[in-house]
């Protein structure tokens, strides 16, 4: 695909979103010159990031967007027990859990972590499946612990803390298999990790995010949307995980599973690498 196709590809989906290109620069975190000249085809092979940040904002995946021009890039492989496809989770995977913002709220507000943390999950499935905005969650979240305001993706991102094992892995991956986030969270967190650098930056085929698909893991839902959108079968899906209960529901589709713990994240990665070794 040259960049006049690219282009025009860009701009029709993005009227097809109902959105102006100051309202997709403001959700994609682009500068207005650089997108009008991206639709303008006047930018010669823009960055695959800056292209799956658009995606990100329209809420749609790289190959959704860009369909064949994704699919006839680098071949994919196969691995020996027939994964073609790799869905990574993101909190308590390739982030470390987020266990610190509640004590970093806590500190601020004077407020037990305990009670912060309860109110919290209270309302966190609300949010993942998109049933409430940032701003009405925080609202909500707010008056529930007696206080004015907060910013809850702000403390969210002052306590992100990568995993670096898993980053990697990810990042090997995506070189040779599918790959895609399969993740429960709020609105917008996705697509500001990316651009922030707190997902690795690779040309990921599938972005399943709850809070744009409207249901979350274990939800059986999830889990029919992510399969029908890898474009393999059941048994061709790896799924990393640190829940148990999310990796055995995807385990009742027929899916390949691995539970992480990042107690033993070196240990685990080595396995997973092990079990992805190519045809």
């Amino acid at each position: 695909m040259n960049e006049v196709d690219l282009g025009r590809l860009l701009q029709a989906a993005r009227k097809k979103a109902g959105l102006t290109q100051q309202e997709l620069c403001q959700k994609a975190g682009l500068s207005y010159s650089t997108l009008a000249k991206i639709e303008r085809g006047a930018i010669k092979a823009p960055s695959i990031f800056t292209i799956q940040s658009i995606a990100g904002a329209l809420n749609t995946s790289l190959t959704d967007l860009m369909g064949d021009a994704v699919a006839q890039g680098t071949p994919k492989k196969r691995s020996k027990n027939g994964v073609r496809f790799v869905y990574f989770d993101i909190n308590g995977c390739l982030v470390r859990f987020f266990h610190p913002a509640f004590n970093r709220l806590s500190q601020d507000t004077g407020i037990a972590a305990d009670v912060i943390e309860t109110n919290f999950w209270d309302l966190n499935d609300a949010a993942c499946r998109g049933e409430m905005t940032m701003s009405e969650f925080n609202d909500a979240f707010a008056a529930r612990l007696g206080i004015e305001q907060l910013d809850w993706q702000n403390y969210y991102f002052e306590a992100l803390d990568v995993v670096e094992e898993m980053q990697s892995l990810l990042t090997w991956a995506a070189q040779h298999y599918h790959v895609g986030l399969l993740s429960n969270i709020m609105p917008g967190f996705i697509t500001r990790m990316i651009k922030e650098g707190a997902l690795p930056r690779v040309a990921y085929d599938q972005i399943i995010d709850s809070s744009v698909v409207g249901a979350i893991k274990p939800e059986d839902a999830i889990f029919e949307i992510a399969e029908a959108k890898s474009g393999v079968q059941p048994e061709e899906i790896l799924f990393i995980d640190d829940s148990r209960s999310n990796v055995m529901a995807a385990q009742k589709r027929g899916w390949k599973v691995i539970w992480f713990d990042d107690y033993r994240s070196a240990e685990i990665t080595d396995r997973i690498k092990a079990s992805l070794e190519p045809e």
